[in-house]
């Protein structure tokens, strides 16, 4: 997963941002904004968790499909966006559940700050007004912590989502170190980080996975970690650390 310069779930320098914890069931997110939101974060939990529940409760097949789920106009907003997601990244909709409930608590918490950064699970909602640098956690791979991205989009939200192989308990049918991509949508980037990792076996599939990832709508950038080599498309400033 993509973590924040210095340490996971630590602090990046220069924001002015206030970091607290909203924990609601499995969904255990990391906030930072311009003040202390905590229960207005657990409420927005809530809010969008209950009707995903709901939905999977009546349709018990959509949390194991592994491939696109038939679209549904009467769904909830956050699993009709799951949907999409999962449709442009030829994977599961739950491929898209972390970077999904990032990104509508994260909306929704500008209501209240007009700088958020929301984390879930490594997958990154975030709408800043000065640059950040994340780190990328490639596992064992040589390039772990040693570079990041750099990303100026201010007050624009932004969507930055990783997918392993190799890291964590998250189901892959890949081999990368770290898949990272950048997208307007949290659940679009989580989703396509799966579906690109999920291509990626070794080394030799770095070049074909970029050109899989390239095709997903909504990715405007991606990096590709295998071992000690590393693929980088589309929007993306990549930085030493």
């Amino acid at each position: 997963m993509a973590h924040q310069e210095r340490s996971y779930r630590g602090l990046i320098k220069g924001t002015g941002l206030i970091s607290f914890r909203a924990v609601v069931k499995e969904t255990d997110l990391w906030v930072r904004a311009k003040r202390t939101l905590e229960k207005e974060t657990t409420n927005l939990i809530l809010r969008h968790r209950m009707p995903l529940e709901r939905y999977i409760r009546d349709h018990p097949d959509f949390v194991n499909a592994l491939r696109p789920y038939p679209q549904d106009p009467w769904a909830p907003p956050i699993v009709r966006s799951m949907l999409a997601a999962a449709e442009g990244a030829g994977v599961g909709p739950m491929a898209a559940v972390a970077g999904a409930i990032a990104e509508y608590v994260g909306r929704d918490l500008l209501s209240w700050s007009d700088e958020v950064m929301v984390e879930n699970g490594g997958d990154v909602f975030m709408c800043c007004a000065e640059p950040v640098t994340m780190g990328i956690f490639a596992g064992d791979s040589p390039l772990s912590n040693r570079v990041g991205i750099r990303i100026h989009s201010p007050r624009h939200p932004v969507g930055v989502c990783t997918s392993s192989g190799t890291v964590g308990h998250s189901a892959s049918f890949g081999r990368a170190d770290a898949v990272v991509v950048l997208s307007a949508s949290a659940a679009t980037a989580d989703a396509a980080a799966t579906g690109v990792c999920n291509r990626v076996t070794g080394r030799r599939d770095i070049k074909n996975a970029i050109a899989k990832g390239k095709e997903i709508p909504g990715v405007n950038g991606l990096v590709i970690i295998v071992g000690d080599e590393i693929g980088v498309w589309g929007d993306i400033e990549l930085v030493r650390l």
